[in-house]
């Protein structure tokens, strides 16, 4: 489907309203950075906080700016299959390369919803990305029920993974990584752990920032050099870590605030970060190597 670099995009805000130049500022610089995709509509741009509407004018944007030259895969996902099929009739206008779909959160799905529900959304002919983020939805798939579903909804071809589970994560990968599922990383601070179990794609939030960073690690890993990767990601790992000091994107949109390239605002119900946070993120900025940075 697609390997690399996928950072999972903000949505910019101004007045609280979708700040398109500075989404397109943002764009230019990821494309520039030689990014290998962009996760439009993703947990990372807010969209439990979108309109149906605001979604649409943000993924016909990015679509007609991307315009073809990378993939661009599109979150679609919800807790109520009707609205989630209502955004994927939105979504498959724009031909996105494959649609990121969590887990149904806060419901809990038994194993014949899960398959319904990602049956449904396979109807659209589109490659499914599940998503997989016990944190945000409250449920932790088994390595059987993740068996099960993926033999009942062929159309799952990549799984990004967030949980923080090393010894899940390995069996995953052994078991379907590489043979049934593209194996996605979707933990900025396991990128390493996850090139070592031979994923070869990461969608991340702190991409939107350090995209050059993860570029960098990939290619030098790709190239057998892991102690030059590590170095990298040893550079890198104080910003990994600090843009979730608060929850995600607040502080990875107060970074790129300290950039010049946005306003640092978020949506309600998130609010804004504490003076502790913005004074650790400065020190971390005020020094950070700039090379690794959009």
């Amino acid at each position: 489907m697609f390997k690399g670099i996928l950072p999972a995009v903000i949505t910019p805000f101004k007045d609280n309203k979708t700040d398109f130049a500075a989404l397109e500022a943002l764009l230019d610089r990821q494309i520039a950075a030689g990014v290998d995709g962009i996760v439009a509509l993703g947990t990372t741009a807010e969209t439990p906080a979108l309109t149906l509407a605001e979604k649409e004018e943000i993924l016909k944007f990015i679509s007609q700016k991307v315009d073809k030259k990378i993939p661009v895969v599109v979150g679609v996902g919800s807790n109520n299959t009707s609205a989630m099929m209502q955004t994927i009739e939105m979504a498959a206008k724009y031909t996105p390369a494959a649609l990121l779909v969590v887990t149904p959160y806060y419901n809990k799905p038994n194993l014949s919803g899960m398959v319904a529900h990602f049956t449904q959304a396979a109807s659209a002919g589109l490659p499914i990305v599940l998503y997989h983020i016990p944190g945000r939805t409250g449920q932790k798939l088994s390595i059987k029920f993740f068996g099960d579903l993926l033999a009942a909804v062929p159309q799952i071809k990549a799984v990004k993974e967030s949980d923080y589970d090393i010894a899940f994560i390995t069996e995953m990968a052994a078991t379907y990584g590489k043979k049934r599922i593209n194996y996605i990383c979707g933990n900025d601070d396991l990128w390493p752990a996850f090139l070592g179990l031979g994923s070869d794609t990461i969608i991340t939030a702190a991409g939107n920032t350090l995209s050059p960073a993860f570029i960098k690690m990939y290619k030098l890993f790709n190239q057998g050099k892991v102690q030059e990767m590590m170095d990298i990601f040893r550079s890198a790992y104080p910003l990994i870590t600090g843009s979730y000091f608060e929850v995600n994107p607040t502080c990875v949109k107060y970074l790129l605030a300290k950039m010049g390239l946005c306003q640092s605002d978020a949506r309600l119900p998130l609010g804004p970060l504490s003076e502790e946070t913005k004074h650790k993120l400065d020190a971390i900025l005020a020094t950070f190597d700039k090379d690794l940075l959009i």
